[in-house]
């Protein structure tokens, strides 16, 4: 038997997440997996765990290299995780999905252009990774390399995935990316979307800036 490990309070956080991720549609059953590093170790869901119902206690825990250290095991998509985590290194938390409206869309485009500004918070424009079976290095690859210069990738035929310096910060953009991807789908479904400009978007991060939007101000 593994000796046991603490982390409660990233198990806590981990499992909080998920259910809120299923509360928020964008998990059914165990369709997903989601990661917390801390440290030199990852926390990360186990495999075949129910979103809606999963507890602290039933997370796993793994070094950066993959060896379990404590709980079941986990997820069979964690090289991917693990790939994330070493590629950015301000990488602290990651979301793994197969939401309604990103999975569609990664069925269908090949990029998701930025139709939002706030889109900008993915990094601008979504690629789409090629598919490759779920677990495979090959997949892990692909994925990698769409999330260069982003925080957020579309996986074709399969689902989606995003990132962030936090575990909060990492879902936001989960649901960030699903809401993107659904606004495209409805605008899809009345013409053909417009889509922002460079120069569109360079005046929204300036925009930004100037008036220090999105942070409370006394």
């Amino acid at each position: 038997m593994l000796p046991r490990v603490s982390f409660d309070t990233e198990r806590q956080a981990l499992a909080s997440a998920c259910r809120r991720l299923a509360s928020e549609g964008l998990v059914i059953g165990t369709a997903g997996n989601v990661s917390l590093r801390s440290g030199e170790h990852v926390v990360a869901t186990p495999t075949g765990c129910v979103f809606s119902s999963v507890v602290g206690d039933d997370m796993s825990v793994v070094s950066l290299t993959g060896d379990r250290v404590d709980g079941l095991a986990p997820t069979s998509e964690l090289g991917l995780h693990l790939g994330v985590f070493r590629a950015f290194d301000w990488a602290g938390a990651v979301v793994h999905t197969h939401s309604p409206m990103a999975t569609a869309l990664s069925c269908v485009v090949d990029e998701l252009p930025p139709i939002h500004y706030q889109m900008l918070s993915l990094g601008g424009a979504v690629r789409v990774a090629p598919y490759a079976t779920f677990g495979s290095d090959e997949l892990h690859s692909f994925v990698l390399s769409a999330l260069e210069g982003r925080t957020a990738a579309l996986m074709q035929n399969h689902g989606a995935l995003a990132f962030g310096p936090s575990l909060e910060a990492a879902v936001e953009n989960a649901l960030l990316l699903e809401w993107a991807c659904g606004i495209y789908w409805h605008a899809s479904a009345v013409g053909s979307p417009r889509v922002l400009s460079e120069g569109e978007l360079s005046d929204v991060v300036a925009q930004v800036q100037r008036l220090n939007y999105g942070r409370t101000q006394e």
